[in-house]
């Protein structure tokens, strides 16, 4: 008997020592954010003290990506660790029939096994026709937030738990919102192993901010002024969440990612001449910002060039929580050993994307992109023309060629669109509908 009691004794003891080995995981998922928009990557409209930070305590990654160009593409690469490609994901769901597959887990579904209290704060965009698509039934513990983007849809924007309510009080404003509910939620976890995705609104439209934040930009003009203010209230509430780690003696077990869904959508934003913009697969819309910190794990102060993607934070989480290795194919990479400093290069892969008729892959420093339904697909080399402007298809047949093959490879391997956004699928397609709208009315 007193065997047995000295045992559970030990484990008393022991359990949460192993328990505060495992290292929190966090991640800021900025929406809509221009890949250049924070000061440490050269953006000059706001000060982003907070986001800037990560970076030098950590490391940051210059050429970062989603493989979504869109919105809610990107959110499944980031919580599945698999491209969207796999189940058609291909465009931002509108309706029933165009959630994330229940086939598929979250991040937060394989942190669980491995000891995790996760939460979501902020915006979801994986499905809310049913209570089985939202976050409760995806893994999360807690949630809060809006079901896609404000002011979209005609159903109510909010949720929490699985109730979708109409209003939240501050919105449209949630910056601060979604950064007191992140607190709360890290309060209530502090002595156990948590997963936090903070996924702001911010920066996507309605660009909104509070009085206080307006006011310090009011040097510039109001389109500059509300964008401004959007992007300083949302690193603040980064600020806010950081200073709530390092209150709790937390930040230094904890990993935190600091990403992008997709490249900048506002004309205003930074993308440091980059072709194109959120919607297309040129490198506007699909490189982003790129970050991480692990204090004591992670060396700061260092600048990567290795391509990076968001599916490859789901691997090295994982890693990271030494959680059991995921009976599904991911398609990301485990970057702790890059990370750690303990190897020098990422392995050579490839890269891909796919929204409806565009697409892309990217190996090395080369680039085939295809941005338009009627474009001949341009090869070029990111290492000397980033702004993607000339052609080198005829002085490199060769690569062509083996890059057009490394695509219809992995694109067959994928499972075809399961619906298009037409609107933003080449210019050519957005002619023949609005032909056919014409014709439409001229019948009536």
């Amino acid at each position: 008997m007193r065997a047995l009691l000295l045992l559970s004794l030990v484990v008393a003891v022991i359990s949460p020592l192993c328990a505060a080995t495992k290292p929190n995981i966090v991640i800021f998922y900025l929406d809509d954010m221009g890949w250049a928009q924070p000061g440490t990557y050269g953006g000059k409209l706001a000060p982003t003290p907070n986001m800037d930070s990560i970076a030098a305590n950590g490391v940051r990654f210059t050429n970062g990506y989603s493989s979504g160009c869109v919105c809610s593409p990107g959110r499944v690469g980031l919580m599945t660790g698999r491209y969207q490609a796999r189940t058609g994901h291909d465009a931002n769901p509108t309706k029933e029939g165009r959630e994330l597959l229940l086939s598929e887990k979250t991040m937060a579904q394989h942190l669980k096994p491995a000891g995790y209290t996760t939460g979501i704060v902020g915006k979801w965009h994986l499905g809310d026709t049913g209570p089985q698509f939202m976050p409760l039934s995806r893994g999360f513990d807690f949630a809060m937030g809006t079901v896609g983007n404000l002011g979209e849809g005609k159903g109510p924007s909010f949720y929490r738990g699985n109730d979708l309510i109409p209003e939240l009080e501050g919105a449209p404003v949630t910056s601060p919102v979604y950064a007191r509910e992140a607190c709360g939620f890290i309060e209530s976890n502090k002595d156990k192993p948590f997963f936090l995705y903070l996924s702001f609104n911010a920066v996507h439209s309605p660009i909104v901010a509070s009085p206080e934040w307006l006011e310090k930009f009011k040097h510039l003009d109001k389109r500059e002024q509300a964008y401004a203010a959007l992007v300083g209230e949302a690193d603040e509430a980064i600020g806010t969440v950081m200073t709530k780690l390092r209150d709790l003696k937390l930040e230094e077990n904890t990993l935190i990612f600091c990403i992008s869904d997709n490249g900048g959508a506002s004309p205003i934003a930074e993308q440091m001449g980059l072709r194109g913009s959120k919607w297309f697969v040129w490198e506007g819309g699909v490189r982003v910002t790129w970050m991480a910190q692990w204090k004591g794990h992670v060396p700061g102060g260092r600048v990567l060039n290795d391509p990076v993607i968001q599916l490859d934070v789901l691997p090295t989480a994982l890693a990271a929580a030494e959680a059991a290795k995921p009976e599904v194919e991911l398609d990301g990479a485990n970057l702790l050993p890059l990370l750690e400093g303990t190897a020098d290069k990422l392995a050579p892969r490839e890269l891909y994307f796919r929204f409806g008729v565009q697409h892309a892959v990217r190996q090395g420093d080369w680039k085939l992109v295809k941005a338009a339904k009627d474009m001949e697909p341009m090869l070029v080399n990111l290492s000397t023309d980033p702004g993607e402007q000339k052609d080198l298809s005829a002085e490199n047949p060769a690569k062509k060629a083996e890059l057009s093959a490394l695509f219809e490879k992995w694109n067959a391997s994928m499972q075809a669109p399961r619906w298009e956004d037409l609107r933003w699928n080449g210019d050519a397609q957005r002619k023949d509908q609005k032909k056919a709208k014409r014709g439409k009315k001229g019948k009536k």
